[in-house]
């Protein structure tokens, strides 16, 4: 079951015919999963080390699959830097309180997905030209 949503996610968000059918709380959403991204980012490189890229490494592969219009692409980016730069100056360094805060954004961040995992897209239905509706696979008899 988990699979299958992760699954069923990360389809979801690999259609870009439907990147411009975004409500705007996917829109939020997406913006605050990539700010969680960025926490997440800060506070394993206070524990891992600067050279740690695993969390950056994720937004970029969220940016990759969304492949969404360049204004909501920025506000992510805009988003995932702010959670880094508060995210550093609240946890400079790796303890205690860094790693709780961890759990926490790791949970924020599995909500936020789950979310987006369940988020209704709207399909729209190309129909043929009206001339073209009527022809049918067999000839009438006439």
């Amino acid at each position: 079951m988990r699979s299958a949503l992760i699954v069923l996610a990360l389809s979801v968000l690999a259609l870009p015919a439907f990147a411009q059918e975004r409500t705007i709380e996917m829109r939020d959403a997406l913006v605050n999963l990539a700010r969680v991204l960025g926490e997440s980012h800060a506070l394993r490189q206070a524990c891992e080390g600067s050279d740690d890229q695993y969390w950056r490494a994720r937004m970029t592969r969220l940016a990759e699959t969304e492949q969404a219009e360049p204004e909501l692409e920025q506000e992510m980016k805009d988003g995932f830097n702010a959670g880094v730069a508060e995210t550093k100056r609240l946890y400079p360094a790796c303890g205690d309180s860094t790693r709780r805060a961890q759990g926490l954004a790791a949970a924020r961040g599995r909500e936020i997905a789950l979310g987006l995992s369940q988020a209704k897209y709207r399909v729209i239905t190309v129909l043929p030209p009206q001339s073209e509706q009527d022809v049918t696979a067999q000839p009438s008899t006439r």
